[in-house]
């Protein structure tokens, strides 16, 4: 039992620091974002170099943080891996499928507003968020 203990101290700091490390990574992820999205309109008048330079940065950081989501996932036992994949499962396949058909209510001008590429993510996290809470119900 006492090995049992000492082995989920080292663990639960291991999930905290990855979970840490990918909050890190989210924002600043997220705040290039908004420098890359809004800097050309309002800080720097639409010059290509600083707006390329914007977009360059935040790929990188995206990179960053898929790549500390991977080292987050991979220190979580093994249900919360199936928890997370089958969360991430239902968002890619709703992404998708709900994605193009949300485009071709657009091309087929069966809408009238634009499909924003916003809506997408919107529902995509959404989606993942009632995954994570589902699976987590189920498992208990």
């Amino acid at each position: 039992m006492h090995t049992q203990t000492n082995d989920a101290r080292p663990r639960a700091a291991l999930i905290k620091r990855n979970t840490l490390r990918l909050g890190y990574w989210t924002l600043a992820w997220v705040l290039s974002m908004a420098v890359a999205a809004f800097g050309p309109k309002f800080i720097w008048d639409f010059h290509t170099l600083p707006t390329f330079t914007a977009i360059l940065i935040n790929l990188g950081i995206g990179v960053g943080m898929i790549l500390a989501n991977k080292q987050h996932l991979q220190g979580l036992d093994e249900l919360q891996q199936k928890i997370q994949l089958e969360a991430m499962a239902l968002s890619l396949g709703v992404g998708l499928v709900g994605g193009l058909g949300y485009s071709l209510l657009d091309t087929t001008k069966l809408i009238s507003s634009d499909a924003e590429i916003s809506h997408l993510v919107i529902l995509m996290s959404l989606t993942y968020l009632g995954g994570v809470i589902a699976g987590n119900r189920r498992y208990k």
